[in-house]
């Protein structure tokens, strides 16, 4: 790892370590902010932190604390995910189902995590992030006298108070503190011993620097209290790499990989093909320089946070400065990642060929055909299949081995599909069943169960 000047580190070229350091250096001076400190992670392991500050030798590193507003929820999601692993809840369960009394228990854990609920945005005057949370002791204060804009389920539309709720349902069902259970199932777990709901030194203290004018004036830094689960942590670059590694690759101790998947896919439709940005079950998803990149961004007042992960290019970068606004921390840790992957694009792992082969798997792969459309599947790691278009043009997927010998669909249009093998009275082959589509070897097979039959008299030319 580098010092906080940005120097050392042999695993980046200097060239790289320069480039990060002038992004940040730039971004302080022309952000105008008190300080800001970044660091990048490539394939798990941290390869470069940096820092500036406007008072010469007091650079912050790594270890220092800085609040992290919203990036709080994505800790809010892990530990409900959680309880749905375990199969204490669902989340198409309503709300209602476990945490009664709410006034808006209709809405679906689901939607909460992905916040199309059709809650508000903020809670009732006074300004919940520059107030004590004891002006809202109850989630009848959080919520008000009019807790929904619009209907549920209908659009994506960012609510504090949603995840304030998601919080009081991660209390209702543990039966222990919000803060409690995230220390106890999420941060000690994954070693993040500095990340807490309370500032611990080091960390810095929380600045308005004036539109107009190079002078500073102090913010507070409440005690959200209830709304503490939309954005009450405190945290360092250090530990968020840690905690981008986890979003990355899972941790058995906390969530398996599968489930944090899941939360890296949007939670409601996409307004276009050329869509900008979306969101999760607690994660935001971003397009940036051609890369999808999943994470979140956090602001209360003096604080500014970014978390950015590109998964394909397995590098992370966080961005943490102390001031309300200024450089926006979410672009600067975005030209991390573009600077890491594109100075120095990922090595591919050495192909490796698989440890055991399944003959009957094997005698699956291939072409295929959906009536005329040709498709090849392929076997992969652990018993998955993928089963693609031969010309690229068509509904591809992957697929998930389950116990009684079918997959489930993995992404796209077949997402939680069931793909099956149909065999014959003698056990051969006849077909693959996928959500009732039928793909047989050849085109139309006649010998194969193609619903609604084959043309008796086969392919044919045109007579003239």
């Amino acid at each position: 790892m580098t010092s906080p000047n940005g120097s050392s580190s042999e695993e980046l070229l200097p060239s790289t370590r320069r480039t990060l350091l002038h992004r940040i250096a730039t971004a302080q001076a022309e952000g105008r902010t008190p300080s800001f400190v970044a660091a990048v992670q490539r394939e798990g392991q941290p390869v470069w932190n940096g820092a500036r500050s406007c008072v010469e030798g007091h650079d912050p590193d790594a270890d220092t604390q800085y609040r992290i507003g919203s990036l709080t929820k994505t800790f809010t999601a892990v530990l409900v995910l959680r309880l749905r692993d375990e199969g204490i809840l669902d989340l198409d369960d309503p709300l209602e189902k476990h945490l009664p009394g709410t006034g808006v228990g209709d809405v679906t854990v689901f939607q909460l995590l992905g916040h199309s609920g059709g809650l508000a945005a903020e809670s009732p005057a006074p300004w919940w992030e520059r107030t004590p949370g004891t002006v809202r002791p109850e989630l009848a204060d959080v919520l008000g006298a009019q807790p929904r804009t619009q209907s549920a389920g209908r659009v994506h539309h960012y609510s504090n108070p949603g995840y304030t709720l998601l919080g009081a349902l991660v209390e209702a069902v543990r039966g222990a503190s919000w803060d409690e259970v995230l220390r106890q199932e999420l941060l000690e777990p994954l070693g993040m011993h500095r990340t807490t709901t309370q500032p611990v030194a080091p960390h810095a203290g929380g600045w308005a620097v004036h539109p107009w004018a190079d002078v500073m004036l102090p913010e507070p830094a409440e005690d959200l209290g209830l709304m503490a689960p939309a954005g009450q942590l405190w945290s360092t670059a250090a530990d968020l790499l840690r905690f981008a590694a986890f979003l990355t690759e899972g941790d058995e101790k906390v969530l398996s990989a599968e489930s944090v998947r899941e939360m890296r896919v949007p939670a409601a439709s996409l307004p276009a093909d050329d869509w900008g940005s979306a969101y999760g079950l607690g994660l935001q998803i971003v397009r940036r320089d051609g890369r999808t990149l999943i994470g979140h961004t956090g602001s209360l007042p003096g604080f500014l946070a970014a978390l950015w992960i590109c998964v394909e290019d397995d590098v992370a970068a966080v961005a943490l400065t102390n001031a309300t606004s200024g450089p926006l921390a979410a672009a600067v840790a975005a030209d991390l990642v573009r600077i890491v992957a594109d100075a120095e694009p990922r090595i591919p792992a050495p192909w490796r060929p698989l440890p055991e082969v399944d003959s009957e798997l094997l005698a699956l792969t291939g072409s295929w055909y959906w009536g005329t459309h040709a498709y090849v599947l392929k076997v992969v790691a652990d018993r998955g299949v993928e089963l693609q278009p031969l010309r690229g043009v068509g509904r591809g997927a992957r697929f998930r081995s389950r116990p009684d010998g079918t997959w489930t669909g993995l992404d796209g249009y077949y997402a939680g599909e069931t793909l099956r093998v149909v065999r014959n009275s003698d056990g051969a082959v006849d077909h693959l069943d996928l959500g009732s589509f039928v793909f047989t070897r050849e085109p139309y097979d006649p010998g194969a169960a193609v619903p609604g039959g084959v043309d008796a008299e086969g392919w044919r030319g045109l007579a003239i």
